[in-house]
């Protein structure tokens, strides 16, 4: 091959930064690369999925900036493939294409009610208080300062930073990168009690330890468990047995279960084999009425038929991310994910040569962000293998679709746009003593990467 192979990856998130990563870090094939993505900024759920309380876990994205260093490295943000520019045009500008634009959409619980005011996804809650330009203001900063009680469907690390995000006083979140609207809701709203429900036992749930203890660290909340619901059955007493990480969390679930409550302004009643069958209110969610589930034997549980109900105004499902279609590409519906072999995405069981894929889209929403660096080296390594036999693109420089994307009236946001929105954020905080505040509208994202 006489010229570098061109590759674009669709997803500026962590899969999309590492692949790019071991695309450019190897010798042998001489590469560039276009790593596109629909906001003007990089780094997916790093920015805009992890807490913003969790600072040491957003600092990953100082390593992923450094990548758009790399020679031969370029980012295009603004741009929505399958919108702006579809998946067989970006093929006449690129040898091969790396989709790893992630599952960013919240699965659904599937009962009655579910569609209430007041009942929201945590993927929607996340975005809003991460500072995400399409989170919808309106709807938090309406049903927040108007809620005392909240639940929270579902026991993994996303279900405990919406809890502790609600938990938390204005003085735990001050030092945050929230947009300064996020941090005046919250520090408004009187939420009291916060219900965080789990359909199985403590040993189901999927919490990691460190998230788990930070909920009994707040500086004005108790954590209440039910010693009736930490119950375990053979396959979680086996489990617990060989499984360190499970027996730590059971046991800080068990040390609150033995623990008075300090009289705390706030409550998290951490509930397990309490499962929600209805959201009951007129016109907006006021009730929630739950099941009690029965270990069985297995992991998994069965209906007792024993229901209760629990006031709150304010229900977040957090029970999993899923991925979507992109039009002109293969897609499993039941998986939602892409259909792979080693990374190569499949079309009705063939391989679909120079279409690649990465990250929760090629694999479901599993693992931590660590993760997705060994999953895109799999993938890169399965395209640097078929490069020789690559059917190569006709355009003749990868700058090619600059002109095109322009001649369409897109206002693509190159690596020097980002620089120039990250020093923006970083004068922004500084003025209210902190190292950043998240600029959240899009016009103002473009503005600062003019």
């Amino acid at each position: 091959m006489t010229r570098p192979l061109r590759i674009a990856i669709v997803g500026a998130g962590p899969s999309g930064m590492y692949a790019a990563d071991a695309l450019t870090t190897q010798a042998e094939i001489p590469v560039s690369v276009d790593v596109l993505d629909a906001l003007p900024v990089p780094f997916g759920l790093v920015r805009y999925g992890v807490a913003p309380d969790h600072l040491s876990i957003r600092s990953v994205r100082d390593t992923l900036d450094r990548i758009l260093d790399t020679p031969g490295v370029r980012f295009l943000g603004n741009v929505t493939v399958g919108v702006d520019i579809d998946v067989d045009q970006l093929r006449t500008f690129y040898d091969a294409i790396i989709f790893t634009y992630g599952a960013a959409r919240d699965r659904r619980l599937g009962i009655a009610g579910e569609d209430l005011d007041g009942s929201i996804a945590a993927t929607d809650f996340v975005a809003w208080y991460t500072g995400h330009p399409a989170a919808d203001r309106a709807t938090f900063e309406r049903l927040l300062p108007t809620s005392h009680a909240a639940v929270v469907v579902g026991v993994g690390n996303v279900a405990v930073d919406v809890t502790r995000v609600l938990a938390k006083s204005a003085a735990e979140l001050g030092h945050t990168d929230m947009p300064q609207h996020v941090l005046s809701t919250l520090a408004d709203h009187q939420i009291s009690d916060i219900h965080v429900l789990g359909r199985r036992g403590p040993v189901q749930a999927t919490f990691t330890t460190k998230e788990l203890r930070e909920l009994g660290e707040l500086a004005d909340a108790d954590v209440i468990v039910d010693p009736a619901e930490v119950l375990l059955d053979a396959a979680s007493e086996e489990a617990v047995a060989r499984d360190k990480a499970l027996a730590r969390n059971l046991a800080v679930i068990r040390q609150w279960a033995e623990r008075e409550p300090a009289g705390r302004s706030r409550r998290i009643h951490l509930r397990f084999l309490t499962r929600p069958v209805e959201l009951l209110g007129e016109g907006r969610v006021a009730e929630v009425e739950v099941e009690q589930t029965a270990l069985d034997g297995s992991g998994g549980v069965t209906g007792t038929g024993r229901r209760s109900r629990i006031t709150a105004d304010l229900v977040v499902r957090s029970v999993g991310y899923r991925g979507v279609a992109l039009p002109g590409l293969p897609f499993d519906d039941r998986g939602s994910v892409i259909p792979h072999q080693d990374g190569r995405v499949l079309a009705d069981g063939e391989v679909q040569p120079g279409w690649y894929v990465a990250g929760w889209i090629k694999r479901g929403p599993t693992g931590i962000i660590g993760t997705n660096k060994k999953d895109a080296a799999a993938t890169v390594a399965s395209l640097l293998q078929d490069a020789p036999t690559l059917p190569l693109a006709p355009a003749a420089a990868p700058e090619q679709v600059d002109g095109w994307l322009a001649d369409r009236g897109v206002s693509v946001v190159t690596t020097a746009g980002w620089r120039a929105i990250d020093a923006a954020e970083r004068a922004l905080g500084a003025q209210a003593g902190r190292d950043r505040t998240t600029i959240h509208a899009l016009p103002d994202l473009l503005a600062a990467a003019r």
